[in-house]
């Protein structure tokens, strides 16, 4: 049987931090057909779109500092995988204040907490709107609800089909006891819906929170925008890598009880436009590493800016241009992967001008990490996950979409990714190679498993010298950080305490979870060189603090800056699939960065 062998070449000449790297001598590929005649050879360069590659049928070498190839073949990619298309969910949100009992649609959905549930002496229910619902039913609400044991409790759903109603469903959705409305309880409240929708396949749903809201009509507004959040992202499903699936078919959800207005019907399209960027972000956390590549990264990162030319723009850097600006550290990580690095960089400038501030967000890049020659192994080292590696720039570039459609005044925000794979080849960095930063800086690799924060640091350079004045990194760096804040929480390291206070109140608004570590000085210790101005890696004992330091040695001291550590919040072990973690947080900062 004939076999296929394929060997990839970058674009250009890779680097080991400043060195040059030799390419496979052609004599070999000669000897090699002559011996093994039933081999063919394919040589695969950078995926030209997020669903296929392209390769050669002969070989690539250099001519001069730059590749030329013969005729070329089509060749398809690792694995024959080719996405499918999926349309995005394209729901119409209304708030409107009516009388919810004449609604008409498929589904009238309660959220009701284990309060609302409390019923008098003669078992009718004490809070008014259900106590209202229940007379009209005939008592059908209550009686249901002893029947299938229902309390209000998070989690609990019960659906009823009512025949000659307006509306042909009642659903039940419990949510437990809300000791404070958040963020994060009212999205809960729109994923539960859409949960119930899609089974019942309903096209038009309204939502009824039980519970009186308290408070200012800007708290309603964070309300209606949070449960607008959750139905989008809940009923949206990747279905993109299996071969059959089912359409969510929902298409418009009415907000009952929460006001109503064009105050209101603004934060409902802002909360969509905020979710479409989680959901681009999860997209790209959720695809093998042998469909998205730094290439591929790259070119969604750029269709990103030319869907949004009015205010977008992209510079995409290859290697020679990367060599041009001393990144040796990232270019180091680099060496290895067949699949060539993509430096990408996406301006936002707000229409008209009149910038006020300028931010830059930073994302770790790493599309597959497989450790390096310090290669993961072993149980829990999850390297069959590490396409989340990325999940840094996915939140990026999420918040880039994001904010491209909701076009803040007055602020203009440097989006920036150090795209690459790390991988173990001839050409790869070895654990004691030194490898020399942008800011001249020279670091000595003792574990090319901790690789990220080597992108980084270029990466934070280089969004210095776009003159910002604040900075937030994204990465999904160190495990130490699961071990100490678990799945749910992503650490946070910054000197700056105004900052700290920014990112944190952008992250309360938009329901995510962060906890604020010191960087303890002393720790930098452990990350001293004999050889070189630094290690890459300290001891075991602080590692996300040793890392943060790290990335601190990059970061001009004129800038304020914030480090995010989320490698537990990226991924959903249980759901087995991406959170869309930090594009909500992200976006909120730069609105609260905004005039």
């Amino acid at each position: 049987m004939a076999a296929s062998f394929a060997i990839a070449s970058s674009s250009s000449t890779a680097y080991l931090g400043s060195r040059f790297c030799r390419y496979v001598s052609p004599l070999f590929f000669s000897a090699f057909r002559n011996k093994y005649p039933p081999f063919s050879f394919c040589f695969a360069h950078s995926p030209s779109s997020f669903s296929s590659s392209s390769c050669s049928s002969s070989l690539r070498w250099q001519v001069g500092s730059r590749a030329r190839m013969a005729h070329s073949t089509a060749c398809a990619a690792l694995g024959l995988t080719k996405p499918n298309t999926i349309e995005a969910p394209q729901i119409t949100f209304s708030a409107k204040d009516i009388d919810f009992a004449e609604w008409k649609g498929d589904i009238l959905a309660l959220a009701v907490s284990e309060k609302d549930f409390s019923k008098d002496s003669n078992s009718k229910f004490e809070n008014a709107i259900l106590k209202k619902l229940d007379e009209k039913l005939s008592g059908l609400l209550a009686e249901t609800s002893s029947e299938e044991d229902f309390t209000g409790k998070a989690g609990q759903t019960v659906v009823l089909r009512l025949p000659g109603f307006g509306f042909k469903r009642v659903g039940l959705i419990g949510t437990g006891q809300i000791k404070e409305p958040t963020a994060t309880a009212y999205k809960g409240i729109g994923e539960a819906v859409a949960a119930v929708a899609k089974t019942a396949q309903a096209s038009k749903v309204a939502i009824v929170v039980v519970s009186t809201l308290e408070g200012s009509s800007e708290s309603k507004l964070h309300a209606a925008a949070s449960i607008a959040a959750g139905t989008v992202i809940g009923i949206y499903e990747d279905n993109r890598f299996k071969s059959e699936s089912k359409k969510a078919v929902l298409k418009e959800v009415d907000i009952v009880g929460l006001g109503s207005g064009s105050e209101l019907d603004k934060k409902l399209k802002h909360s969509v436009e905020v979710s479409s960027g989680v959901i681009f972000g999860k997209e790209l956390v959720n695809a093998p590493a042998n469909v998205l590549t730094p290439g591929v990264l790259s070119e969604e990162a750029a269709k990103v800016a030319s869907s949004y030319s009015d205010v977008m723009t992209a510079t995409i850097l290859d290697v020679e241009q990367c060599e041009k600006l001393k990144m040796g550290s990232y270019l180091g990580v680099a060496a290895a992967s067949a699949n060539p690095p993509h430096f990408i960089h996406l301006c936002y400038k707000p229409p008209g001008g009149n910038v006020k501030r300028k931010l830059a967000i930073v994302g770790k890049g790493l599309t597959f990490d497989s450790g390096g020659y310090n290669i993961k192994t072993g149980p829990g080292c999850s390297i069959e996950l590490m396409k989340f590696d990325m999940g840094g720039s996915a939140a990026t570039f999420g918040a880039a979409k994001a904010i491209a459609q909701i076009k803040p005044p007055g602020v203009e925000v440097h989006f920036i990714v150090a795209a690459c794979e790390n991988m173990i080849s001839g050409t790869g960095m070895r654990p004691g190679d030194i490898v020399t930063a942008s800011n001249g800086k020279t670091i000595e690799v003792n574990n090319t498993d901790a690789e990220g924060r080597l992108t980084l640091a270029d990466a934070l350079v280089y969004a210095c010298n776009q003159g910002v004045d604040k900075i937030v990194d994204l990465a999904t760096l160190t495990g130490a950080c699961v071990v100490a804040l678990g799945s749910s929480v992503a650490g946070i390291f910054t000197p700056n305490d105004e900052l700290a206070k920014e990112v944190v109140e952008a992250s309360q608004r938009a329901g995510e979870k962060l906890w604020r570590l010191p960087l303890e000085e002393s720790y930098w210790e452990s990350m001293k060189s004999g050889v070189a101005d630094m290690v890459n890696t300290g001891g075991r004992q602080g590692g996300s603090i040793t890392a943060a330091l790290f990335l601190k040695q990059f970061v001009d001291e004129k800038v304020q800056w914030l480090h995010i550590d989320m490698a537990g919040p990226v991924w959903n072990d249980k759901k087995r699939a991406a959170t869309g973690f930090g594009v909500s947080t992200l976006v909120e900062w730069v609105l609260s960065n905004s005039s």
